[in-house]
């Protein structure tokens, strides 16, 4: 069959070109697993061959698919474009989404205001499914999804009950261990912890690791942390303050990068030698801030853009209806060791 130079071609075009029925051709460009190996590559041939564009509208109606996720961020703004970590995982999201050929749609959400328009919007049908970074305690965005009829894949544990829910984290209370154990095997003798917000589990949990490494009761641990809430300035105000706590202080675990790089800077302004003084390891081991802090920062690496892919791939087994063996999956971190201990 020809098809017109000036024509667009047709999903008619494509099937009479791979020598299929119009229906097989239709399952294998809708991903239906119904289809022989055979069917799947003569179509997918076709559709190369004759430079075919699916009507995405037309499709829709068909699929009651948008072919769109939204990836949902519960922070406020300025934590969302100060912090480093946070252009990670959103380009992160984009080039996985893109990869399964799927339109990110970014929400920032903080306020009621914002929450009741996220509501509106994943409930009105305008994307497949969402994945949903929503880390703080008595976030009513966890209990307002809860009630959607959409998939959803949160990014770590939100707070109250997991029953039922898909999430991705990381193994935040192992690298912890492996960032303290660390330092003890240097033969540091007084070692600190720079917290983060403990309203965010993957704070608690890092906090957990520390003090299950020293073997530490509650009120010890309190007396050796102190909470820098993820920020830069945030962690060197604690590590200032750890100073003054604790004189004697030999080593520090701060649980983020950004939070290292504040806790570094006070440490200078004390006249601390780091290393040599003061042994410090951080966590994230952030491209944009590990390698370039003075000195370069030992750090637990938690990899961002493998939670965010595992993230779009168990979204997609949930929009293709396939069996998930794993609801809560944890990935591993490891120890990056620089010249900072």
């Amino acid at each position: 069959m020809l098809v017109s130079n000036h024509a667009r071609p047709t999903l008619e075009d494509v099937a009479a070109r791979a020598g299929v029925s119009r229906a097989t051709a239709s399952r294998v460009l809708n991903a239906s697993p119904r289809v022989s190996p055979e069917a799947l590559e003569a179509v997918n041939a076709a559709v190369h061959a004759l430079g075919y564009q699916p009507n995405r509208a037309a499709r829709a109606l068909v699929t009651r698919r948008t072919g769109a996720v939204a990836v949902v961020f519960s922070e406020p703004e300025p934590k969302i474009f100060d912090d480093p970590h946070f252009a990670r995982l959103i380009r992160a999201g984009a080039r996985a989404l893109a990869d399964v050929d799927v339109q990110m749609v970014l929400m920032l959400v903080h306020s009621p205001d914002d929450q009741a328009r996220a509501h509106r919007f994943l409930a009105g049908g305008h994307v497949d499914g969402a994945l949903v970074f929503a880390p703080h305690r008595n976030d009513e965005l966890v209990s307002i999804v809860k009630k959607l009829p959409l998939p959803v894949v949160y990014a770590g544990k939100p707070w109250g009950s997991l029953r039922g829910m898909h999430l991705v984290d990381n193994d935040n209370e192992g690298g912890a261990v492996l960032a303290t154990e660390h330092l003890k095997s240097l033969g540091r003798r007084k070692i600190v912890h720079v917290s983060g917000p403990l309203d965010e589990l993957s704070a608690i949990d890092r906090l957990n690791g520390f003090k299950s490494a020293l073997k530490l009761d509650d009120k010890a641990a309190a007396r050796l942390t102190e909470d820098g809430g993820f920020t830069r300035e945030g962690g060197r105000k604690a590590m200032t303050a750890l100073l003054a706590k604790v004189p004697a202080l030999d080593a520090v675990f701060v649980a983020s990068d950004l939070m290292a790089a504040g806790a570094l800077e006070s440490l200078l302004d004390a006249g601390k030698r780091v290393p040599e003084d003061v042994a410090v390891v951080g966590f994230d081991d952030h491209v944009a801030i590990a390698e370039h802090t003075a000195p370069p920062l030992t750090s637990v690496r938690q990899d961002s853009d493998s939670q965010v892919k595992h993230m779009v791939e168990h979204l997609m087994k949930l929009l293709r209806d396939e069996t998930v063996k794993r609801k809560q999956e944890m990935l591993p971190t490891m120890l990056v060791r620089r010249e900072s201990a």
